[in-house]
């Protein structure tokens, strides 16, 4: 059988391949390397590919220069890896990469019109991938975060979830203690069971669309169950304007400033 090899075609096409595993490799060990080293890396990569086609070598000396030499020399010029459990780590996600990445080309192969087509789809899977892989820690930090808070106040008890939120820095200007936000619905429920008017105080703060102001009430005592129990006396807590998750997977957002305040103790209330 009688096969047209175009040379440079392959040689552009392993080097977007390459190119684009040297990229994915590079953002999950955070080896921060520049798109230029990791480029020069894919060339590489596609050049001694393209040698080893042409080279009149057997077939078995070949799989070993396709899968071990050069998928090494790839990772060294690329990546510029000398440590053997970093380089052991590199060589299997190489391998988990280029399995992905050729499965989505596959499916796209049959609508694509164009071999530019199919480097743009290269170029935006690389980018969807990155901002993945960037949400994913923080979808598990805010998992992570998630505890068990229960608020007191006159007496009765209100069990909900609460997000530890390092980006809630806000304060009482009066007393300089931190405030937690509550969504309104669970700011509603806790009103409801003590079955008397808050007696409120608003404070300033700035939001995405300014500054406006916060009604705030201190609550008998909270406790926090993030592994360990927290008692905090007499906390402070904020009521929001809007529910504070879409999902409803937390009604609090706790001030971190709370478990250094003095106002912290193992105290129960017996």
């Amino acid at each position: 059988m009688y096969y047209e090899l175009y040379i440079d075609v392959l040689f552009l096409e392993n080097f977007m391949m390459d190119s684009l595993i040297l990229l994915i490799v590079n953002r999950i060990l955070k080896c921060n390397r520049t798109y230029g080293r990791l480029f020069a890396g894919g060339a590489a990569g596609s050049f001694l590919t393209c040698l080893v086609i042409v080279a009149p070598l057997s077939e078995t000396l070949k799989l070993f220069l396709f899968y071990i030499v050069v998928n090494t020399l790839m990772i060294v010029a690329g990546l510029r890896i000398r440590n053997g459990t970093q380089f052991v780590k590199a060589f299997l996600l190489l391998y988990l990469a280029a399995f992905a990445a050729g499965g989505l080309l596959q499916v796209v192969r049959p609508y694509a019109r164009s071999t530019a087509f199919l480097y743009t789809t290269a170029v935006v899977s690389y980018f969807l991938f990155s901002w993945i892989w960037k949400k994913i820690p923080a979808l598990f930090q805010r998992k992570a975060g998630i505890c068990r808070t229960v608020v007191f106040v006159k007496g009765n008890r209100c069990e909900l979830k609460a997000l530890c939120d390092t980006g809630n820095v806000l304060t009482d200007p009066l007393t300089g203690d931190p405030v937690s936000i509550l969504d309104p619905g669970a700011a509603e429920y806790i009103f409801c069971l003590s079955g008397t008017p808050e007696r409120f105080r608003y404070i300033p703060y700035r939001c995405v669309s300014g500054e406006s102001v916060m009604k705030i009430f201190r609550a008998d005592k909270m406790c926090v169950d993030a592994g360990e129990e927290t008692w905090i006396h007499s906390p402070l807590l904020g009521v929001g304007e809007n529910a504070l998750s879409g999902t409803g997977e937390y009604q609090m957002l706790l001030n971190p400033d709370i478990f250094y305040d003095g106002n912290t103790g193992d105290s129960r209330g017996k």
